[in-house]
């Protein structure tokens, strides 16, 4: 009849919260992206060595994304995704309201004392035998302690522990619920092995704080409230919301890159690395975790900055536009006119677990440009994922297929560098979306009119686009200079320390 509306098509949505943005997508029931929303955003350094975020900006902009893709009214949302940068702390009331701003992962090293106390009380391979991962910038625990004696007053009104997936799966369902993905990676709260909260470091490190229930990434937290539901349109009361899990592995989900023997590399402002395993397995100097599926496990690594530093490369140079630089470094050529730079600007996380580490540039003259600087950063990262790759590999994680995703994949250069330099292919999936495209993928479990189930839905809505091959010549020059990079650190890392014990002073 003349006038009636047609009836909505079902999609599922998707909500990633990360370091730089929050990002959405609308899927419809083949896979295809309807539509995407990104609302950027900035962290806080309130000191040297903290970053945090106002986590109420997360539900802000979760809302903000919602009402934009949902605005046309052309499909019914079935079925919500969730995920976001982790592992993060933030610790909230009976209520779910934030009692401090919410401490971010491994980029916040503020909790050194906490976790040289803790190591010694509990014992390191203690801690590394029951969790996969010593304790590090990046374990939640140290954090949560570091609130507790810093603190006092807003500890006191803490009942509640929260990351950004599992705050917006509470502010839409009312469920307080936590990934075991994301638990595994709170040391020293969990053991890896009995997939519990280990109830007596929990009361150590986290006293009075009411832990979250466990589930895994794609179980489903709840439903949408009516009261969440009021303030977004196009969101029905009684839709599914998944629990989610930590943005690196949800987007390991959008690539097909969750099976054993995968090695997801992603390109971002950090740089990660997941190897998952159908055992578990542990190093020293990387991170054992749970994987996003049951019977699972992950060996992970992360760089403190990766795109951090081209990004800060491009303020400085008169933000011109990223394919200006990315020809300007591709024409510098390999070895960046014989530059060598470590990529430690935020510290390191994984493996050098050296939150005083610094940047350093050697090699420099008058007759370097901003191509060559450009260029230097993005071998720079390739060195760093390099070493990574071989500490992987030595703590026994099995790497038969390596798969790129994130926005750095865009342009061609820094992955085929990273190529050169590690010597393995990369599969470069058709869509680079990202982990908001996996929180839907996980999501459309609980939808209707989505066949298949979360692992078998990724091969067929993002299959590979290409694979990139490493080129013998350009390999040789890398190996020569990569010898020279892990001689670097060692060579300065006296002079870096002293330099950041001055910039804690200012």
């Amino acid at each position: 009849m003349a006038g009636e509306r047609s009836p909505a098509a079902p999609a599922v949505l998707g909500v990633d919260v990360g370091t730089s943005s929050t990002k959405g997508v609308l899927v419809a029931t083949d896979g295809t992206i309807l539509r995407t929303a990104v609302r950027e955003h900035e962290v806080d350094r309130p000191a040297p060595g903290h970053v945090e975020m106002d986590a109420r900006l997360w539900w802000e902009e979760f809302a903000s994304i919602t009402a934009e893709l949902t605005a046309p009214g052309e499909t019914q949302v079935q079925a919500i995704g969730v995920s976001g940068m982790g592992p993060c702390v933030l610790l909230a009331d009976q209520d779910g309201e934030p009692v401090r701003p919410a401490i971010l992962y491994g980029v916040d090293a503020r909790a050194g004392e906490q976790i040289a106390r803790l190591t010694e009380q509990l014992g390191e391979q203690e801690i590394l035998a029951r969790g996969g991962s010593v304790l590090t910038s990046q374990a939640a625990g140290p954090k949560i302690a570091w609130i507790r004696e810093h603190e006092p007053e807003a500890y006191a009104r803490a009942q509640r522990f929260l990351m950004p997936a599992s705050y917006l799966a509470l502010k839409l369902t009312g469920a307080y619920v936590l990934d075991h993905h994301s638990a595994s990676q709170s040391s020293p709260l969990y053991d890896s092995e009995q997939l519990a909260w280990h109830q007596p470091w929990a009361k150590l490190i986290a006293p009075g704080l009411l832990l979250p229930e466990l589930r895994w990434p794609g179980d489903q937290a709840g439903t949408v409230t009516a009261e969440a539901a009021s303030v977004l349109p196009g969101i029905e009361p009684g839709t599914p919301v998944i629990t989610g899990s930590i943005d690196a592995w949800t987007e390991a989900v959008s690539a097909d890159a969750q099976n054993p023997g995968d090695l997801m590399l992603m390109y971002g402002t950090t740089m990660f690395l997941v190897a998952t395993t159908d055992q578990r397995v542990t190093g020293g100097t990387m991170w054992g975790t749970v994987g996003a599926f049951e019977n699972t496990y992950c060996l992970a690594g992360g760089m403190a900055t990766s795109g951090a530093i081209t990004a800060w490369l491009r303020r400085l140079t008169g933000e011109v536009p990223y394919p200006q630089l990315l020809a300007e470094a591709d024409a510098a050529g390999p070895g960046a006119g014989g530059l060598l730079m470590l990529p430690y600007f935020a510290g390191e996380r994984t493996p050098v677990q050296d939150p005083d580490a610094r940047g350093v540039i050697a090699g420099l003259t008058l007759d370097h440009g901003r191509g060559h600087l450009y260029r230097a950063a993005l071998e720079a990262t390739a060195f760093g994922v390099r070493h990574n790759v071989e500490e992987l590999r030595q703590a026994g994680a099995p790497i038969e297929r390596v798969v790129a995703v994130g926005g750095g994949t865009q342009g061609g250069l820094w992955t085929r560098i990273v190529s050169d330099v590690t010597g393995i292919d990369q599969v470069i999936p058709t869509s680079t979306v990202g982990a908001s495209y996996g929180a839907a993928m996980l999501a459309a479990d609980h939808a209707d009119g989505f066949d298949g189930e979360a692992r078998t839905r990724a091969r067929a809505w993002n299959p590979p686009a290409r694979t990139l091959t490493p080129d013998p010549e350009r390999r040789a020059l890398y190996d020569e200079l990569y010898r020279s990079y892990r001689e670097l650190y060692p060579a300065t890392r006296g002079i870096t320390h002293a330099l950041a014990a001055l910039q804690r002073r200012r």
